[in-house]
């Protein structure tokens, strides 16, 4: 087995392989689209890893937020629009999205007087721009859960025909 690299700031592909206990050479054979001197040269930060190329990282290595770390700081559209998620504990993820739910059923009545008019003022703007950012904060605890699902799929704790069946019918079981 090859020797694990010492550099100190490897990237999120760097780290992935290496977690995964893959040499360039296994990881190659792994992706079968990507060349062991083209791993390097992603890991090594020479180039930026092309949308497809990062699609097959994700699913080969089973690691869903690969695409999300991509987009959100790689691409030039998703660094303006997609928030980086991080993976958190279920729990975690579940309570940070009943806070912030918590609080818009607050704020939902002062949205209602905000926009009932169709116009923002700007006494309104300050309480506008606060629920803006909890509804972010909503949106966000949403794409955790769906990169941690996305995840547990991948790695095989939840099965993904019963996942796809529940989610065809709703979610009723």
């Amino acid at each position: 087995m090859a020797r694990a690299s010492t550099k100190a700031n490897k990237n999120i592909y760097h780290t992935t392989r290496e977690h995964l206990g893959l040499t360039r050479e296994e990881a190659s054979d792994l992706l079968e689209t990507l060349s062991p001197e083209r791993i390097e040269k992603i890991e090594n930060e020479r180039t930026l890893p092309h949308p497809d190329e990062v699609l097959t990282m994700a699913e080969k290595y089973k690691q869903p937020g690969l695409c999300n770390y991509y987009c959100a700081n790689q691409c030039p559209i998703g660094q303006q629009y997609v928030p980086e998620v991080k993976i958190k504990d279920l729990s975690q993820i579940i309570l940070e999205m009943l806070a912030s739910l918590n609080s818009m059923q607050k704020k939902k009545e002062r949205l209602i007087e905000i926009t009932v008019d169709g116009e923002i003022t700007g006494d309104e703007l300050a309480d506008f721009i606060y629920i803006q950012q909890e509804l972010e904060r909503i949106s966000i605890a949403v794409e955790t859960l769906q990169l941690w699902s996305e995840r547990m799929i991948a790695t095989g704790k939840i099965n993904p025909e019963q996942y796809r069946a529940c989610m065809e019918a709703g979610g009723k079981g």
